[in-house]
């Protein structure tokens, strides 16, 4: 069940959408456009786990679409239905399968996160030291390590194509590899707000803060 559910930290992964960007620019530069341009994105998902020795774990789709700051909607289609919605102030993950909905404050779900890095504030991103590691692959890569060490991931690596971030990795404390890609994105799309509004279904069993 852990491989199904993973942290809140990777389902948060999708907010890292992208801006396009000029040819030749580095990692950072590419960063720093998504923060200043992206508000809001929608588009499709692969999600790869990977355990130390790169053995293929877990793979799953789905759609994602999000508003920044802290509003999201992750929704995994393959191969278990679930879904996790960022209402701005509450992460509410539902798990179709065990009629089940954990929620948590925002704020706490966070943490040095993925999320926390994208989330659209410079108090976010002074949680991660953030370096330019090149040109790889034919895109860009930028890395992300958190200042605090208590968090999930151990770093974070984002790479910058043509049509702007394409490929996300993270490594976590057990040592498993994340490799999120990102597929048919739209930029600055006008969102329905009710996408980022979750209500638990009836008889589903509700764990967390819901005050």
């Amino acid at each position: 069940m852990a491989l199904r559910s993973g942290s809140i930290a990777v389902f948060l992964g999708a907010l890292l959408t992208c801006a396009a960007s000029g040819a030749g620019a580095s990692g950072l530069e590419r960063f720093a456009e998504f923060i200043a341009k992206t508000r809001t994105a929608r588009g499709e998902f692969e999600q790869k786990i990977f355990d130390r020795n790169l053995k293929l774990l877990q793979e799953s789709r789905g759609a994602l679409a999000f508003s920044r700051p802290g509003k999201f909607r992750w929704n995994y289609v393959k191969p278990y239905a679930q879904l996790i919605v960022g209402d701005g102030s509450r992460v509410w993950i539902y798990d179709e399968d065990l009629k089940q909905v954990t929620v948590r404050k925002l704020d706490q779900a966070l943490g040095s996160t993925p999320a926390a890095l994208l989330a659209g504030n410079n108090e976010a991103m002074r949680a991660f030291r953030l370096s330019d590691k090149g040109a790889k692959d034919g895109l860009e890569w930028l890395e992300a390590l958190p200042r605090e060490k208590e968090g999930n991931f151990e770093k974070i690596r984002m790479g910058f194509g043509s049509s702007g971030l394409e490929v996300m990795e993270l490594v976590d404390s057990f040592g498993q590899t994340t490799v999120l890609r990102f597929e048919s994105l739209e930029h600055d799309p006008k969102l329905d707000p009710g996408l980022f509004r979750f209500s638990p279904p009836k008889g589903a069993d509700v764990i967390g803060d819901v005050k």
